[in-house]
C-alpha cells in the first residue's frame, strides 16, 4: 500500500531517536516515497548531524536513501510551542507524525510546567493549525507512551492529555484524521535503561537496576515505526494503535546484557515518578480494544468518534507488563535483533 506516495511529510521531533528512525524508513518508499519530509526540531545541531549522517552514507543498501535525502529531505528549525513556527512549517504538510515530546520521566518531574508546554500545549498548537486555518493536512499520527496509561508521573499525565487533545481534534476537523500509537521502552532510545547496561558493562562497573520486581515493555525502534505505520495505512480517525510486544524483568534485562561476565547488580531504589510495572491498556479500554494482526486497537473514548460497529474486545484484563515475562535467552534473541550497536554488543557477547 502506496499511502505516502507524492505526500509533504512534516515531522515533529524529527531528530530524536524514533524521528531518525522514521525518516530513514519514510525514505525508503517502502509506503510510498513521499514528495518531500520536513525534519522540524528546535535543536540546529541534531538537525546539523543528522543532515551530515544521511549525506554521508556509502554503503550500497543505503544508495537510495542518500540520492532521496537530496531530492525530498529538509529541516526547519522550530519549537512545537512556538504556533506560528509551527503554523509555518505545517501549511505544506500533508502528513504530519507529531514526535516532538519532552519524555524524560524525571525531567518531567523536576520540571512539570515544561512538560506541559512542550507534550501537550504542542499537541494544541498542531490542532489548532490546522482548525483555524483549514490546513489540508490529511493525516496526523500521534506519538504516545505507555506512561500514558493510568499515569502516574508527569511525563505519562502529559503524554494522556496529549492523546486526549489529538483524539477529541477529529470533531472539530473532519477532514483531517488524527490517530495515536502508544508503546513501551525503545531498546536504543536515547536515555532509556539498554545503553547504559551496555555501557556498564563495558567498563565493567556494577548494573544499576531500581527494584528486583521492575518490569518493562521492550520494542525496537524499527517495531515502533512498523506500528506508527500501521496505524497511518490501516487506522481509522480517533483510534490508538499498541504492539504486541514482548514484556520483562529489568534484573534479566541486565543478566542477559552483561552476558558471561559477572557482575554486580546494584538496587538503586525507585526513582521520582516511576512504575514497578507499565500498562499498555487499562482495564478500562479493554472494553473499547479491538485486535488487529500483531497490534491491539483502542476505539476512542468519546462515543460519536466510533464508527458504531460491533466487535469483540480483545482483552479482559489490562495489558501489562508484569504479565508473560520473557527468559533471559529469549532476552538476548529480541536484544540481537536491534538495529543498533546494542545487538552487535550482546551478539558479541562481550
Amino acid at each position: 500500500m502506496k499511502t505516502l506516495e507524492g505526500k509533504r511529510i512534516l515531522v515533529t521531533g524529527g531528530t530524536g531517536s524514533l524521528g531518525q528512525t522514521l525518516v530513514n524508513r519514510l525514505l525508503t518508499g517502502e509506503i510510498g516515497k513521499p514528495a518531500r519530509i520536513t525534519v522540524f526540531s528546535r535543536d540546529e545541531a541534531k538537525q546539523h548531524y543528522m543532515r551530515l549522517e544521511f549525506m554521508h552514507k556509502r554503503t550500497a543498501t543505503d544508495d537510495v536513501i542518500y540520492q532521496d535525502s537530496q531530492d525530498i529531505l529538509n529541516f526547519r528549525i522550530g519549537d512545537v510551542r512556538d504556533y506560528s513556527a509551527l503554523l509555518g512549517a505545517m501549511r505544506e504538510a500533508d502528513v504530519v507524525f507529531h514526535a516532538a515530546a519532552l519524555k524524560q520521566v524525571p525531567s518531567c518531574e523536576y520540571f512539570p510546567f515544561e512538560a506541559i508546554l512542550t507534550n501537550i500545549v504542542g499537541a494544541q498548537n498542531v490542532t489548532r493549525a490546522i482548525r483555524e486555518n483549514n490546513l489540508p493536512v490529511e493525516k496526523v499520527v500521534g506519538i504516545s507512551t505507555d506512561k500514558a496509561c493510568k499515569p502516574i508521573n508527569v511525563m505519562g499525565m502529559t503524554k494522556a492529555l496529549q492523546e486526549r487533545v489529538l483524539i477529541e481534534a477529529n470533531r472539530d476537523c473532519p477532514d483531517t484524521s488524527f490517530v495515536c500509537v502508544r508503546y513501551g521502552n525503545v531498546i536504543a532510545s536515547r536515555g532509556s535503561i539498554v545503553p547504559l547496561f551496555v555501557e556498564q558493562v563495558r567498563k565493567n562497573q556494577p548494573l544499576t537496576v531500581t527494584l528486583e520486581e521492575m518490569t518493562r515493555f521492550l520494542l525496537s525502534l524499527d517495531r515502533a515505526v512498523d506500528t506508527v505505520f500501521a496505524a497511518i495505512t490501516e487506522g481509522f480517525r480517533g483510534e490508538t494503535y499498541v504492539p504486541k510486544v514482548a514484556a520483562a524483568k529489568m534484573i534479566d534485562v541486565a543478566k542477559a546484557i552483561m552476558g558471561e561476565k559477572d557482575l554486580p547488580i546494584v538496587f538503586t531504589g525507585i526513582r521520582p515518578g516511576e512504575k514497578i510495572h507499565e500498562i499498555m491498556v487499562s482495564e478500562e479500554e479493554c472494553f473499547r480494544t479491538a485486535e488487529r494482526g500483531d497490534y491491539y486497537v483502542i476505539l476512542p473514548v468519546l462515543p460519536e468518534l466510533r464508527d458504531g460497529k460491533d466487535f469483540s474486545p480483545a482483552l479482559e484484563s489490562e495489558y501489562s507488563s508484569k504479565d508473560k515475562n520473557i527468559s533471559i535467552e529469549e532476552l538476548k534473541v529480541l536484544l540481537g535483533q536491534s538495529d543498533s550497536e546494542i545487538a552487535h554488543f550482546v551478539i558479541a557477547g562481550k
